[in-house]
């Protein structure tokens, strides 16, 4: 397997990565493969499984340098942010919301994923999402009102 497949796949990691990363990358791919390659239904399209692999691994070294600090020989000059008002009080409200509703919250507002994928990952309709998402920010609006401008400034 590894010899009838590692120019291909070595290929396709030189494609999404740096040439350093990207042998690490077939490599991984094939330590991968060889751990589930027991698994593997003997129909299965060898070649276009390793290559899924491996495009898997080049978006984790992705993820993982996206992650990594970045050495710099100097640290710029920055002026420190302004202390952000704290939010306490409405994450207080939000554990306060019924389980379906504080998830939907969460995933659509925290998360700003799409309600279909909402609903996908609660086990439920779109609409089920979106109904529970839509009851919870009314919940959230009785029990956290928004600060006057007065109490903003």
């Amino acid at each position: 397997m590894v010899a009838e497949h590692a120019a291909v796949v070595l290929r396709v990691c030189r494609a999404l990565l740096t040439p350093q990363d990207a042998e690490d990358a077939a490599a991984e791919t094939f330590l991968s493969a060889l751990r589930a390659y027991p698994r593997l239904r003997p129909d299965s399209d060898v070649r276009a499984w390793l290559v899924t692999i491996a495009h898997r691994k080049a978006i984790d070294v992705h993820r993982t340098r996206a992650r990594s600090a970045v050495p710099l020989a100097e640290l710029p000059e920055r002026p420190s942010a302004p202390a952000e008002p704290s939010d306490d009080g409405l994450w207080d409200a939000v554990r306060t919301l019924p389980e379906k509703q504080r998830t939907a919250v969460a995933y659509r507002y925290v998360a700003d994923l799409p309600y279909a994928q909402v609903g996908t990952l609660m086990g439920t309709s779109e609409a089920a999402a979106r109904r529970n998402a839509a009851d919870g920010v009314k919940a959230l609006r009785r029990r956290y009102p928004r600060p006057t401008p007065e109490e903003e400034a």
